[in-house]
């Protein structure tokens, strides 16, 4: 990947701007080659290599803080550098190729930073910020359960007030991370008698607190990524609640937009159409007009993603609000990265699940993960519906139980 993007449409305070941060990142890091780089590594063999990871992960977000770059467009009283949200999507472009990542610690500060920043204390923002940007801490997401997931309002887990505590009794999941983090962002039920959306509360949780037990789930892939976490009789101080008790739908909404746009603006290089046009002419099928017509495609649907997210960066370079809702982009990108698995798959006929050959890895992989893009950060359902409803206006799903107590609906018996 030697050749750097040109960037044409940049001011001249832009093209400046990217030129500095390209500077200091060659200056630190190598340019991404292609293959298996440390910043492009998702699955690991046992929890020590997890571990490393994480702590290099780690060791280059503290770097990213101790220089400047770490939330360019932050609040200077939240440890950032109080520039503009044109200048953080420049560094993160320039920064997209080289071999270097903050891994999952960047997924907890666009998800629980925002938050914290927007809706949370000045004592918590002023406790919890800081310490995350540089890497200190790392945060994870305690949302989905296993009976609310799509339909994440009906979470079951519940904190009931005691004193100044709340006692959590509970069950997550697919919490991606959690048995490596310091601190989680909670959801759970405070008053079972309101409306689902209405009963919900907003908590900050540290993950070494008594009756916390992540439990890793070993996917189909042989990874221990994602967990479950059980929580038993887990005291949160009530000064842990981020916004009003009750009201912890509104944070969490702002949480779940912005897991959309990060999950929607990420790029997968193992599975780019770069990628996939080299390992068509490795395996000799370059000249097969059926898959170079799916090659074709391939290409077109990365641009068009390309292009989406450099709309997204205008709009933000001229203030001006989204072209385009999140949930679109998050679609369209894990519609594209399902058939870029399945076309590199498909090359490799029988290579492509089982074998010792270098690619078989990469792409059997792919084909184990298929469903993840189309679940993860919320259901492909789920986000077409939104985008019927906020984009084209078409009529809301029925939803007769909007308006009745979470305790008298079905599941709601807790």
């Amino acid at each position: 990947m030697g050749n750097q993007a040109e960037h044409t449409e940049d001011t001249p305070d832009q093209a400046a701007f990217r030129a500095e941060a390209r500077a200091w990142l060659a200056a630190r890091a190598p340019l991404k080659e292609d293959g298996d780089g440390w910043s492009t590594r998702t699955t690991h063999p046992d929890v020590a290599a997890e571990k490393a990871h994480m702590d290099r992960c780690r060791a280059w977000q503290r770097e990213l803080y101790d220089s400047g770059w770490a939330a360019i467009d932050w609040p200077v009283d939240h440890g950032g550098q109080g520039g503009e949200r044109w200048q953080r999507q420049i560094f993160q472009q320039e920064a997209a190729q080289f071999d270097v990542t903050s891994g999952f610690l960047a997924a907890g500060i666009a998800l629980a930073g925002p938050a914290i920043g927007h809706f949370g204390t000045d004592e918590q923002k002023a406790r919890h910020l800081k310490p995350m940007l540089r890497g200190d801490v790392v945060w994870c997401q305690l949302f989905s359960e296993p009976g609310a997931g799509s339909d994440l309002a009906n979470l079951a887990t519940r904190a009931e007030r005691d004193g100044d505590e709340f006692l959590v009794n509970g069950q997550k999941v697919w919490n991606s991370s959690a048995h490596l983090c310091d601190w989680g962002i909670l959801l759970a039920r405070t008053d079972p008698d309101a409306p689902k959306h209405k009963g919900i509360t907003f908590f900050l949780v540290d993950m070494t607190t008594p009756g916390v037990d992540p439990r890793p789930i070993r996917t189909i892939n042989g990874s221990s990524h994602f967990n479950e976490v059980f929580l038993s009789d887990v005291r949160i101080p009530a000064e842990n609640v981020v916004g009003e008790v009750n009201s912890g739908w509104a944070v969490a909404r702002l949480v779940l937009a912005n897991e959309s746009t990060m999950i929607g603006g990420g790029m997968d290089r193992a599975d780019s159409a770069a990628n996939l046009i080299a390992l068509a002419r490795r395996w000799g099928t370059a000249q097969d007009p059926m898959v170079r017509q799916e090659l074709a495609q391939a290409y077109t649907k990365e641009k068009l993603l390309d292009w989406m997210g450099r709309r997204l960066q205008e709009d933000v370079r001229r203030g001006r609000q989204p072209s385009f809702d999140g949930s679109t982009l998050k679609v369209y990108w894990s519609e594209s990265r399902r058939d870029r698995g399945n076309l590199g798959v498909g090359i490799l006929g029988g290579y492509g699940v089982a074998g010792d050959h270098a690619d078989t890895g990469v792409w059997a992989n792919e084909a184990l993960n298929r469903f993840w893009g189309s679940i993860g950060g919320g259901t492909d359902e789920v986000h077409r519906n939104n985008m019927a409803e906020r984009v084209l206006g078409l009529p809301s799903e029925p939803r007769v139980d909007k308006h009745v107590p979470w305790r008298e609906q079905v599941g709601g018996n807790g």
